[in-house]
C-alpha cells in the first residue's frame, strides 16, 4: 500500500491557499501564478482543470488521452475525484457550469 504524499515543506496553516482565497481580482491572480509558477507549471494546472472539466462532460477517458496525447494515469487521477463522494471539485465544476448527473 503506498504511502501518503508529504507537503513538501510542512505547513498546518494551509499558508499559499490563504493567499490564493484572499485573491478576488482576477488580473492579480494571473500575474500572481505567473510570477510564482513556471510556464510548465501553469500548462500542467490548466490541462489539470481541462481534463477534469471533460470527464464531467462525459467525455471518456481513452478519448481524452488521444485529444492530449497523454497516459490515461494522468486521467483515471481526475476521473477518481469526480466520483468521490462529496468530492470539493465537483461542487466547483457544478457550481461554474451546472448540475451535471453522473451515474
Amino acid at each position: 500500500m503506498g504511502m501518503a504524499k508529504k507537503r513538501p515543506i510542512a505547513d498546518s496553516g494551509h499558508e499559499l491557499e490563504k493567499v490564493f482565497a484572499r485573491i478576488s481580482d482576477l488580473r492579480e491572480m494571473v500575474a500572481f501564478f505567473e510570477e510564482i509558477f513556471t510556464p510548465k507549471e501553469i500548462n500542467d494546472i490548466v490541462l489539470r482543470w481541462q481534463l477534469l472539466k471533460e470527464l464531467r462532460e462525459g467525455h471518456t477517458q481513452r478519448s481524452i488521452a488521444e485529444k492530449y496525447h497523454i497516459s490515461l494515469c494522468k486521467i483515471t487521477r481526475g476521473s477518481k475525484i469526480l466520483k468521490k463522494k462529496n468530492s470539493t471539485t465537483k461542487k466547483i465544476l457544478d457550481t461554474l457550469y451546472g448540475k451535471k448527473d453522473r451515474p
